[in-house]
């Protein structure tokens, strides 16, 4: 502004007098100047409170996200959820067959047998609904695993979570089970007290009569 007008100012209303039209121009010049400035600032403030916006939200996404998989892991670990951990990708144990009775996804308690054992005795514990093994078969089954006289476990199939699969009547296992899980059908859980000459005989890595639980999971 020119020292013409700011003396102008000063003065009082007598004082005042029209200003030039250069010093109008120059006055107007000015304003639109102001105000352009001041878009510019408002415009600047928008992209910056827009940016906060969007990074914000893909923030509260993320963490969402995050949550939601941590859930889903703490879910799907929980120890006894068969089916939270199929659902995760994990395979369930025992892999039970359809229509099969729930107490096959427990281990059985094997117990010692009584009086003396003189030959292979089947006893049927859950009686199943599929198709009866046959030798030559590809079977899967679960077992416990305990000496006849002291009922003292020596190996179960249940304690690495993974069922054994074999061929039935190849040679492949011990005669008991060869012969007392032939005609077994898919489902069933049955108890084979084996005597010595069908197991591991008097001298073998569990010498003496063994009783074994198994539960028929597959044939094929």
């Amino acid at each position: 502004m020119s020292n013409r007008v700011q003396s102008r100012q000063r003065g009082g209303p007598a004082d005042v007098q029209p200003l030039t039209k250069a010093e109008k121009r120059a006055a107007a010049k000015a304003a639109k100047a102001r105000a352009a400035a001041a878009k510019r600032r408002r415009q600047l403030l928008n992209q910056v409170l827009a940016a906060v916006a969007v990074v914000g939200v893909i923030v509260a996404v993320v963490v969402l996200i995050s949550r939601n998989v941590n859930s889903t892991d703490d879910f799907a670990s929980t120890p006894g959820d068969g089916a939270a951990s199929a659902s995760a990708g994990a395979a369930a144990f025992p892999p039970l067959p359809e229509g099969a009775d729930p107490a096959l996804g427990t281990k059985p308690a094997a117990k010692a047998g009584k009086g003396e054992l003189t030959k292979l005795v089947v006893t049927p514990l859950i009686e199943g609904k599929g198709p009866a093994a046959a030798a030559g078969q590809s079977i899967t089954v679960n077992y416990v695993g305990v000496t006849y006289k002291d009922g003292r476990e020596f190996d179960a199939s249940w304690n690495s979570s993974k069922p054994y699969t074999f061929q039935l009547g190849a040679g492949g296992v011990i005669a008991g089970w060869d012969q007392g899980l032939v005609g077994v059908k898919v489902g069933s859980r049955v108890q084979l007290d084996i005597p010595s000459e069908l197991a591991y005989g008097d001298n073998g890595r569990v010498p003496g009569p063994l009783r074994f639980i198994v539960d028929v999971l597959a044939v094929g």
